[in-house]
């Protein structure tokens, strides 16, 4: 019974320790999520506690970066930016009905 419990531990800390390396993964440009908290600061008044759905991709072959931003008040924006545009797309999350 202790072989399986420590296969099972042994198991769940080497998939965490994947997500985790995977969380570190190189970014094409590792400041866009800072000059996404600057923008937001100046146009929509917005203090970034967080970010949620972060992704990176391609798009044509051009680098696409988006992200949701959740503010110290409440409010959430979403950015997004394809390159070679050098300011993000923002547009501020309401409520939605499923």
């Amino acid at each position: 019974m202790f072989r399986a419990y420590s296969r099972s531990i042994t198991l769940s800390a080497a998939l965490l320790l994947g997500m985790v390396q995977a969380s570190f993964a190189q970014s094409a440009d590792p400041a866009w999520l800072d000059r996404l908290s600057d923008q937001l600061a100046l146009q929509e008044d917005c203090a970034v506690e967080y970010y949620l759905n972060i992704r990176e991709g391609q798009l044509a072959g051009r680098l696409t970066f988006e992200a949701r931003a959740q503010c110290a008040d409440g409010r959430q924006f979403d950015g997004s930016r394809i390159e070679p545009a050098e300011e993000f797309t923002i547009s501020e999350c309401g409520v939605q009905v499923c």
